[in-house]
């Protein structure tokens, strides 16, 4: 069952993508992004062997909720300082971010955080795995950013991901 179907979640969320993307809840929309969430599915395997593993599926729905919140959050912020505050006067800098994820998926999930919520990017992943380089389009405290990341997103992405 696995070789036909080897990414099932995957191959859900891609159809309900689809779906929302369509803005259209038929049968035939419905069906056909089954069977787009289907190929992709099998023609991703060979280069994604293994399926993330999930140790507490009810704590994604903390985590997304935490991430929705900032992103609200920070939009206000960045709007803020784009309407308010002169470019001169803001104090963007880079921040190394050390991570303790090992998970890929874990890591590519936090870096995806980051990039989402307005003010933040991440820029690069260091070659052992271990810390995360971010933009800040404005911050005075880089310890308290970083402080900031790994309570909030770390600590819940340890308890979602193995």
């Amino acid at each position: 069952m696995r070789a036909l179907l080897p990414h099932p979640l995957l191959t859900a969320i891609l159809a309900l993508v689809w779906v929302l993307l369509l803005n259209d809840f038929s049968w035939g929309a419905i069906v056909f992004g089954l069977l787009l969430g289907f190929a992709i599915a099998l023609l991703i395997s060979p280069y994604w062997p293994e399926r993330p593993h999930i140790r507490n599926p009810l704590a994604i729905l903390e985590y997304f909720a935490i991430v929705l919140w900032d992103i609200v959050v920070s939009n206000v912020q960045v709007a803020y300082l784009v309407l308010f505050r002169r470019g001169d006067s803001l104090k963007s800098q880079f921040v190394t971010v050390p991570i303790a994820l090992e998970s890929p998926e874990a890591i590519a999930t936090l870096a995806g955080t980051i990039t989402m919520t307005p003010g933040t990017l991440s820029a690069d992943l260091s070659a052992d795995g271990r810390s995360l380089l971010v933009h800040c389009l404005d911050t005075s405290d880089p310890d308290g950013v970083v402080a900031t990341i790994k309570s909030r997103y770390e600590r819940r992405l340890m308890r979602i991901f193995v």
